[in-house]
């Protein structure tokens, strides 16, 4: 067996190791924790709260707090212990509430500050302090484990957001959350994340096919080429990295071959730490997990 061959099967052998006790997690055992930065460790897949998410409503919000509260709850017990929320989707409420009496302990909760025009009603952009104080009251916890700047998109943001950084950094120090960095929405965002000392873990768009990522829309596997060149230097760099868009953002909906082609390509990146699904039905979750397992 050359090197090459040896290399993958052992990376496949232990993706495979990895992901048996989340497959487990979904008939009743406890999920599987691995690490995401140095102090915050989190199941291998997430539930995105964000799907199109706008002015503080999303996918989640408009489904009615019925059906999404039960959705979260089934997602808790599937195993899925990673919600990830922000400001813009105004989901902090429904997720609080279908958490409130399990465990502060057994999951692990993001926000997200917004930062840039429009996106949020109100035109002020508070400091980091007042925002995160709304976000512990919202999400009924006294900490986060993690908080980033949302939607960052060019190489000039830690220039621009320096304050909000500074912010953040302070939080941490008291507590008050776990872990900062950003999600991005550029690969050159992304590389100067790899480069900031300040940056604990990154949101970064990747899925098989180059849907809704980062490059060339005629080429699909530059995309994905780059988005992967740059996650690996934040990887090196010894940050987190939360991968989304793992299912194009809805656009696979009517390819389920394709949803476990993306599905499985993201699960055997040693770059990617957990990934996240805007799921909306209790089958998508089935589904996604019966992929990975």
């Amino acid at each position: 067996m050359n090197r090459r061959d040896f290399l993958s099967l052992t990376t496949l052998a232990a993706g495979t190791a990895a992901l048996a006790p989340l497959a487990r997690a979904a008939e009743g055992a406890a999920p599987a924790w691995v690490p995401l930065t140095k102090d915050v460790k989190t199941t291998r897949v997430g539930f995105g709260t964000g799907m199109r998410g706008w002015q503080r409503r999303s996918d989640i919000t408009r489904m009615g707090y019925p059906k999404a509260i039960e959705l979260l709850r089934f997602a808790y017990d599937s195993g899925v212990r990673l919600f990830d929320c922000a400001d813009l989707y105004g989901t902090h409420d429904v997720v609080a509430e279908a958490l409130k009496d399990k465990p502060r302990d057994s999951y692990v909760l993001i926000s997200k500050i917004w930062v840039r025009p429009s996106g949020i009603p109100e035109q002020e952009r508070l400091e980091p302090q007042l925002m995160v104080k709304r976000f512990l009251q919202e999400l009924r916890t006294n900490y986060i484990d993690l908080v980033q700047i949302h939607c960052m998109s060019d190489a000039k943001w830690t220039d621009e957001y320096a304050s909000v950084m500074e912010g953040l950094a302070k939080l941490k120090k008291e507590g008050v959350i776990r872990a900062h960095g950003i999600s991005s929405h550029a690969n050159n965002a992304t590389e100067l994340a790899a480069a900031t000392e300040w940056c604990d873990a990154v949101h970064v768009r990747m899925n098989s096919e180059g849907l809704c990522m980062d490059g060339p829309q005629d080429n699909p596997a530059k995309c994905v080429e780059d988005a992967l060149r740059a996650a690996n230097k934040v990887h090196d760099a010894g940050k987190g990295i939360i991968c989304m868009k793992v299912l194009g953002e809805g656009r696979m909906t009517d390819k389920p071959d394709m949803r476990k082609k993306s599905t499985q390509f993201i699960s055997k990146l040693d770059s990617v730490n957990t990934m996240i699904v805007g799921f909306s039905e209790k089958e998508h979750i089935t589904e996604f997990l019966a992929n990975l397992a």
